[in-house]
Order: C-alpha cells, then structure tokens, then sequence
C-alpha cells in the first residue's frame, strides 16, 4: 500500500478536522501518521513517544515542536534536503525515527510517500520509479529493510541511486551489510542518536569514497566525554540540557568526531580484563555466512566462578555439529586477540526481540542462564 502525503499541501488545503476524518479511511500506519500531521497543525507544543527498549525497559519521553523541527532542520542542513524533494517514509510513527521522518516533511516542504514499515519498502514505489521523472529524494530505514532491498537488487538499485542521501539507524550495521552498500551509488549514512536526543545527533557515511568508521555531529553540536570514556552531547542547537550524557563508550577524535566502541552496560568483565562485546560480534560478521549460517549473533558474559565472567558467543538458530563449532571458533581466534575470543559458543532457537524488532540481550541472558542451570 503507498500513500502519497505532501503534509504542507495539506495543511494550506485541509484543516485539522478534515485531516483527521481522512486519517480514519486509512491503515492503522497511515492513520498514525496523519493523526500525527493533525497533532502539529493545530500548534501542538509536546509530543510523547516511547524509547525503543534496546538498553533497557520503555520509557516515556516528551519532546517539544522546538526540539523537534530543530532536529529535523539540522538534518536537512546535513544531507543537503531541499523544499520538493520526495521522502519515503516507511518506519513506525509510535518511534522517534519515524516521527521524525514526518516533522522533516513538515518542516522542510517535503513530499511524504507513506509505505507500511513491514513489507518491501520499495515493492509499491518500484512500478512508478522506474523513470526519472518520479525520483526518491530521502529515506530513512533500519539495516533489516535496506538488506532485504539488496536481496533483489535489480529492482531497487535504480531508485536507490537515485537519492540525494539514505539513512540507516535502529540497529547495528554489520560488516556483510556494509560491504554490500558499496553497491549503492547514492550516500548511505549510519546514525548515531537516541529518542532523548530528538533522533539522530551525527552520521558516518558507510559508503563511497568518503566511508568512514567516524562519526560526525550534526551542525552546531559538539561531544565530550566523561571519566567512564563515554560520550557526553553538547546539543543547546535542539534545546536539550547543556550535558547530557550517554551509556556509550567511545574514542572521542575531536570536539566533533568519535568512533564509537560499544555500550557501557554490556561490557564483559573476564578475569579482570574488559571486553566490549561489539568487536566480538564484528569479527564473529566477517565469517559468518553461507558456510556458517547463524541468522543473528551476540556476545555475552556468563557468571564463571573463577574469571567472574566468561565470554559466550551466542548464535540465533538449531545448534551446530561440535566439528563445525570448534572449525568457527578456530577461524575466529584468527581475527581476535586472545583474551577477545570466545571460550564456547551457545544456541538460541530464537532470540527475545525489543517492541522494535532489535534482539533483547537482557532476556536473552536471562534465558541463557535459565538453560544452562
């Protein structure tokens, strides 16, 4: 289903009233989307959205128009969007990333084309695309979409080289992902930003000749760090508090540039030594595949009763044979230091999943000790 939105259009056409009748003729996506236009066109000040539950349990949090038509106008400056330009917008409105996709398009004049966040993004745009006289400008997707759009890539790959920017957030991009975005011609960015950050607050192109592993802040905003090597934001440019600090530990490069490590609260502390179960998954990516198939993969720690903890690799899926485990974890400590590696690797039919379809390494270790004993 595609549903073509030009949200200033229909504010200059319609009033409040009439935008939500039309809402109540439409999916349940649609209708939150327009509920939500109705909401801003009537000078609504706050708006309430939920986290994502990645880090820990939903929370609430509540944004200002201010705070959110600030985000939205910093993005444009950064990706160069302009009034007119066409943006898909397919990701959940209940969310920060797809709330923001409609305040852009309200606050930058852009052409909305509304699409289910489940499904193909592009399989109802594809028919009317193929010519350059219906371009996309702009999407935002997670890495789950933008992978499944590859898959059949001689129907995407024309729009998607055609836009001015794409971004790509929610989720870790994992190395097999990022070298396949080398195929795109258009720029492809991950974010780096959170619901208490009014979304993204920096990007780093995955692809081209400008890839990077850094980071960079959007304009006007500026980075520190605390005594935990954590990232602290400077973001006054979106009416946030003068500091606000994160769980993510990071390699601060400059008041505007970091590369980032991983999460605080997930380090695994083995035998003394801190281990960022990030680099771990990164190599476990670069070998997995058609000759170790493993749909989803994390690294935890599980209690140990000398070493305090004991790094696991945990694999989503039916367990392997002890042969191919002990050729992978061979292979692994090729790419790893020694006290990075492994000691065992574990199985999961299926791992717990976040309200957002990101894997919960809270249940899952929950889980995990629960079967163990």
């Amino acid at each position: 289903m595609l549903f073509k939105l030009h949200v200033p259009l229909l504010g200059s056409q319609y009033g409040p009233a009439q935008i939500l009748a039309q809402a109540r003729f439409t999916d349940d996506y649609a209708g939150q989307a327009l509920r939500f236009c109705q909401q801003w066109l009537a000078g609504a000040e706050e708006f309430t959205l939920a986290t994502s539950g990645s880090t820990g349990p939903p929370k609430l949090v509540t944004l200002t128009r201010t705070q959110l038509a600030a985000s939205a106008r910093l993005t444009g400056q950064a990706l160069g969007l302009r009034a007119g330009m066409r943006a898909l917008a397919c990701l959940n409105p209940a969310y920060i990333a797809g709330t923001m996709m409609l305040v852009r398009g309200l606050v930058l004049d852009l052409e909305l084309w509304l699409v289910p966040p489940s499904g193909p993004p592009l399989a109802a745009f594809a028919p009317l695309a193929g010519a350059e006289a219906l371009p996309l400008h702009f999407a935002a997707l997670v890495p789950l979409q933008i992978q499944n759009l590859l898959a059949e890539a001689e129907v995407n790959l024309p729009i998607l080289n055609q836009m001015q920017a794409i971004i790509v957030g929610g989720a870790p991009v994992e190395a097999n992902l990022e070298a396949a975005l080398q195929t795109i011609a258009a720029p492809v960015y991950a974010t780096y930003g959170m619901t208490e950050t009014v979304s993204h607050v920096a990007l780093r192109r995955l692809n081209g000749p400008g890839r990077t592993s850094v980071y960079t802040a959007l304009p006007g905003l500026n980075f520190g760090q605390d005594d935990r090597g954590c990232l602290v934001i400077h973001a006054k440019a979106l009416g946030l508090p003068e500091a606000l600090a994160t769980n993510d530990q990071v390699e601060l490069l400059s008041p505007t540039t970091f590369r980032w490590l991983g999460r605080a609260d997930w380090v695994i502390n083995s035998g003394g030594v801190k281990i960022q179960p990030e680099v771990v998954e990164a190599a476990a990516g670069q070998l997995l595949g058609p000759r170790f198939p493993a749909s989803r993969w994390v690294a935890v720690g599980l209690p140990h009763p000398t070493l305090g903890q004991q790094l696991v690799l945990v694999l989503e899926g039916p367990p392997w044979p002890p042969t191919r485990q002990a050729e992978f974890l061979a292979a692994l400590g090729q790419h790893l230091p020694r006290y990075q590696r492994p000691k065992a690797l574990q199985f999961c039919p299926q791992f717990p999943e976040t309200a957002t379809r990101k894997t919960d390494r809270r249940a899952l270790l929950a889980w995990l000790t629960q079967e163990l004993g």
